[in-house]
C-alpha cells in the first residue's frame, strides 16, 4: 500500500518538478491552482474509495454488489460533476486569488482535466474494492502503471510539445482512462467470478440491480458523513492555496513545492491508514476485540516509526530536495523560509492518517466528519485570522494547528468508544 500510494504524490512531484523547470513560474503557479481545484472536485467524492473499502472488508459475500453499487454512483456524479464544473470553473480560479498570468494556465488545465471526471471516480470504487479485500498488488499495479504513463506523457507533452499546463492536464487524463481499464482487467484476473457474481445477481433482480433501498440507504449515510468530511479537508488545502496566491506567484510555487513534498509523506503514512482499514473491517466483521485492537496497535507502532524516519529525510534532505524542484531562486527563497514548519508536520499528522484508517474499518464515519468540523471550522480559519500579520508564515502554523486537532480530536474519540463501547459490535 505504501508502494502504491506514493505513485500518487510522485506523479505531482514531477508535474512539478517539470514546470518548476520551465524559464518562468506562471505554468507552475497555473498548474498549482488547476491542481488544486481539480483535487477539491474530484476528492470531494474521496468517500467512494474510503467507504467501499470500509463496506466491503465487512462484507461476508466478498463484496461484489458494494463494488457495483459504487460503481454507477460514481459514474453518475462523475458525469454531474462534469455538467456543472464547466460552467465553474472560472469562478473557481478567480477565488483563488490567481495572477492574470497564472489565470489561462490554471483554466486550460482544468477544462481538459474534467474530461476524465466520471472515470476518475470509477477509479476510486475499483481501487476502495481492491482494498477492502486486502488485496495490496492491484492497487500497486494500477497506480503505479497509470503514474509511469503519466510521468512519460509529461515529458512528452510539456517538454517535447511545449504544452504546458495543457500537456499536463492531457497526461493525467490518459492516465485516468489506462488505469480505469487496467483495474476492470485486474478484476476479471484476480477474481475470476466477480464478474458472474454480478451478471447473475443482475438476472436475478434486473437490469436494475440492489433495487433493496436499505443497502443504498446505508451506503449513502457512510458517503455523507465522509463527503462532508472530505469537502472540509479540502476547503482547507484550496483555501491554503489561495492565501499563498494572494502573496504573489513565487509563494504559490513555493508552497505549492512544499505540499507536494507533504502529500508524498501523507501518501507514504496513509499506507498503514489504508492496511488498517481493511484488517480493522475484517475483525469488526468476526466480532473480534482483539484482532481489533492488536491491528490498532502494531500498525500504530510501524507508522509512528515510519514518521519519523521521513522526519529525518526531510530535514537532512533540505538542501537537496527543494533544488529538484526547481531552479528558480525566488521560489527557493519563499519556499526555504517555511520548510521547518513542513518538517514537524509528518509526527503530528500520522495519527490523524492512522486513525481515520480505524475509523473507516469500522464503519464510524460521523465521527471522522465530527472532527473535521472542529479542527477546520474552530481551529483552522480562527488561527489564520489571527495570524494575517505574520504572512506565509501565518497559514503554515494554522495548517500545523489542524493537523494537530485532527489528530486531537480522533484520539479523544478513540479513547472514548474504548472505554465505554464496544468497537466490534
Amino acid at each position: 500500500m505504501i508502494l502504491s500510494n506514493i505513485s500518487i504524490p510522485l506523479l505531482g512531484a514531477v508535474d512539478t518538478a517539470i514546470l518548476g523547470h520551465l524559464p518562468v513560474p506562471e505554468y507552475l503557479s497555473g498548474v498549482a491552482i488547476g491542481a488544486s481545484v481539480m483535487s477539491l472536485l474530484l476528492w470531494a467524492f474521496g468517500f467512494l474509495r474510503m467507504g467501499t473499502t470500509g463496506l466491503v472488508a465487512r462484507s461476508q459475500d466478498g463484496g461484489a454488489d458494494w463494488l457495483l453499487r459504487a460503481g454507477l454512483m460514481a459514474l453518475l456524479l462523475g458525469v454531474l460533476l462534469q455538467v456543472f464544473a464547466f460552467s465553474l470553473v472560472e469562478s473557481i480560479v478567480g477565488w483563488m486569488n490567481a495572477s492574470p498570468t497564472a489565470t489561462p494556465h490554471a483554466l486550460a488545465y482544468l477544462h481538459i482535466r474534467l474530461i476524465s471526471a466520471p472515470i476518475a471516480l470509477v477509479n476510486f470504487a475499483i481501487l476502495g474494492f481492491f482494498i477492502g479485500r486486502q488485496d495490496s498488488r492491484a492497487p500497486l499495479y494500477i497506480l503505479l502503471a497509470a503514474n509511469l504513463l503519466n510521468i512519460g506523457l509529461d515529458f512528452l507533452f510539456i517538454l517535447g510539445l511545449g504544452l504546458g499546463a495543457r500537456g499536463a492536464a492531457a497526461a493525467t487524463v490518459c492516465a485516468d482512462v489506462f488505469a480505469c481499464i487496467l483495474g476492470l482487467r485486474l478484476l476479471s484476473r484476480i477474481d475470476g467470478a466477480i464478474w458472474s457474481t454480478i451478471a447473475a445477481q443482475l438476472r436475478k433482480r434486473g437490469f436494475f440491480p440492489w433495487v433493496d433501498r436499505r443497502p443504498w440507504i446505508q451506503l449513502l449515510q457512510i458517503n455523507a458523513d465522509l463527503f462532508v468530511r472530505t469537502c472540509l479537508l479540502l476547503l482547507t488545502f484550496t483555501f491554503f492555496t489561495a492565501q499563498g496566491a494572494a502573496q504573489g506567484d513565487a509563494v504559490l510555487a513555493a508552497n505549492a513545492i512544499l505540499l507536494q513534498l507533504l502529500m508524498m509523506v501523507s501518501y507514504a503514512l496513509d499506507g498503514f491508514a489504508h492496511a488498517t482499514e481493511a484488517l480493522i473491517g475484517e475483525a469488526v466483521a468476526k466480532q473480534s476485540g482483539k484482532e481489533f485492537h492488536a491491528t490498532v496497535y502494531s500498525a500504530g507502532i510501524l507508522a509512528l516509526g515510519s514518521a519519523a524516519g521521513l522526519t529525518a529525510i526531510l530535514v537532512l534532505g533540505q538542501p537537496v530536495i527543494l533544488t529538484l524542484f526547481t531552479d528558480i531562486e525566488s521560489v527557493i527563497d519563499q519556499a526555504k523560509r517555511v520548510y521547518w514548519w513542513l518538517c514537524a508536520l509528518p509526527l503530528l499528522a500520522v495519527w490523524s492518517y492512522q486513525l481515520d484508517g480505524v475509523f473507516i474499518g469500522a464503519g464510524r464515519s460521523r465521527q471522522m466528519r465530527d472532527t473535521m468540523f472542529i479542527a477546520t471550522i474552530l481551529v483552522f480559519f480562527p488561527s489564520w485570522w489571527l495570524t494575517q500579520g505574520w504572512g506565509n508564515h501565518g497559514i503554515w502554523f494554522s495548517f500545523l494547528l489542524w493537523i494537530s486537532a485532527r489528530s486531537l480530536g480522533l484520539a479523544g474519540y478513540y479513547q472514548y468508544y474504548t472505554a465505554t463501547k464496544s468497537w466490534v459490535e
